[in-house]
């Protein structure tokens, strides 16, 4: 749908506006410029041939066969000009004017008022103007003459100067039109096609508002529009990558607590039955207090998942023995190591001390520690080592189990994810929250994985002020 004033007329306006611009730019700096040339060089001329004239009038003077009337007129038709000579009278403050001869047949009492004539008889020297006499416009000079103190007037009208100047305004007015109508024509195309470019970008992201994520936003282009276009087809797959994320978390998410609260009321169900014995009562229970556990965590997960995602989480600075991190978590997870036929194990640098929030730092190492002891077979060694590197302090959770497929490598830190088949579990929420809250303490979790060699590495910034004592750690 065309929209008024969209872009399409809103593009032709601005190169309209451009090139109208342009063009009263040169109207501006050309015409006047032209026509002061014009006038000038008239001027120029009419001056050497003044200055000529009056040489050649004195010269004819001290031979004594000046012709006075004979002069002007030569001198006006050599000159194309009309000359005349004055004698000068009056007092020196106010100089009056004689014509003793006029070139001009029409003559007539008002050129002995021309004021470039009375300016030259009063400053005794030549002067040159620009005059307007009825209506038109003259260039005159007028020299003194050395024999007594008489001036001649050359007048020359400008209308081929001023003429040209007026074929430039027309022509120039005429391409000015041409020139703007050009513009309007291809404004108006040139937007058309951007316009169409535009709008098959705004359906490409009305689709993507309804959920519609499958049509690429394709614009071949290499200028800004093709960029756009590019950024909107990484925008669509990214969506489709969240809401196929979204769906599959929904599912998984209700899958999650439906089991648990199926089990739930089938347990509590069997519980109230008078007739069970004690020891399957306490099984019951104990079954049931797991799948409170379960329960228990996704919903801390996801807790954690929206504080973080609404900036509203805390994150402490505090000095973090990683070592003592390291023996607490294998501690905590020697039970399920013993249960899982696992050998968990806790090896160490002396002197790292990591500037952290400690119980983020619980946090993310049991996840890698659960992680690697619930994703891998039994029989399967984890290790915990500490060390420290430069200005960094490193706890790894090491693991020689099959690795990860290298498939899922490079997506196992994105939420929702899970790697399915094989020993894969839970609601793949774990690692994408160890590595926001590792970000947020301004360190790193990594993963490097192979064939009998998985280690996850979470990297802090060193505290330099503190250092461990040379106590080995081993379990």
């Amino acid at each position: 749908m065309t929209i008024p004033g969209g872009i399409r007329v809103k593009l032709s306006l601005a190169l309209l506006a451009i090139v109208g611009s342009a063009l009263l730019a040169a109207y501006v700096i050309i015409v006047p410029s032209l026509e002061r040339r014009l006038v000038a060089a008239k001027l120029d001329q009419q001056q050497s041939d003044a200055e000529t004239l009056a040489v050649n009038f004195a010269a004819q003077a001290a031979q004594n066969n000046l012709r006075l009337g004979d002069f002007v007129d030569g001198a006006g038709f050599l000159s194309n000009s009309r000359v005349v000579v004055f004698g000068v009278g009056g007092s020196p403050g106010r100089r009056t004017l004689l014509s003793l001869a006029d070139s001009s047949a029409v003559g007539g009492s008002e050129i002995e008022t021309d004021p470039t004539a009375l300016t030259a008889a009063a400053t005794v020297r030549t002067v040159r103007a620009r005059v307007s006499h009825d209506g038109r416009e003259y260039a005159e000079v007028a020299v003194p003459l050395l024999t007594g103190g008489d001036v001649m007037l050359l007048s020359s009208s400008l209308s081929d100067q001023l003429a040209t100047v007026a074929l430039v305004k027309r022509r120039l007015f005429f391409a000015t039109v041409a020139a703007l109508l050009i513009a309007v024509i291809l404004g108006f195309a040139v937007a058309a096609f951007h316009a169409r470019r535009l709008g098959r970008l705004q359906r490409a992201a009305d689709r993507i508002a309804e959920g519609a994520f499958d049509e690429p936003v394709v614009d071949d282009d290499p200028d800004e529009v093709g960029q756009l276009a590019a950024s909107f087809d990484r925008m669509r797959l990214q969506l489709a990558q969240l809401d196929s994320a979204r769906k599959e978390f929904v599912a998984n998410a209700s899958h999650e607590l439906r089991t648990p609260l199926f089990s739930l009321a089938g347990f509590l169900e069997l519980l109230a039955d008078e007739d069970l014995d004690e020891s399957t009562r306490r099984e019951f229970l104990a079954t049931t207090r797991s799948q409170v556990d379960r329960l228990t965590k996704l919903a801390t997960d996801l807790l954690d998942l929206s504080r973080m995602d609404a900036g509203r989480i805390r994150i402490e600075q505090d000095e973090v023995d990683l070592g003592e991190v390291a023996r607490v978590v294998a501690e905590d997870f020697g039970a399920l190591a013993d249960a899982s036929g696992h050998t968990l194990f806790v090896e160490g640098d002396e002197d790292a001390w990591a500037l952290a929030d400690e119980e983020r730092i619980h946090q993310i190492a049991r996840v890698l520690t659960g992680n690697a002891l619930v994703h891998t077979p039994a029989g399967t060694t984890v290790r915990l080592r500490v060390e420290r590197r430069a200005e960094r302090v490193v706890l790894l959770v090491e693991d020689d189990g099959p690795g990860i497929p290298p498939e899922h490598l490079g997506r196992i830190f994105q939420r929702f994810y899970r790697v399915e088949g094989g020993q894969a579990s839970g609601s793949g929420l774990g690692l994408a929250i160890a590595r926001e809250l590792a970000g947020r303490m301004g360190g790193t979790v990594t993963v490097a994985s192979g064939p009998g060699a998985t280690a996850f590495a979470l990297e802090l910034p060193a505290d330099a002020t503190q250092a461990l004592p040379p106590t080995p750690l081993v379990r």
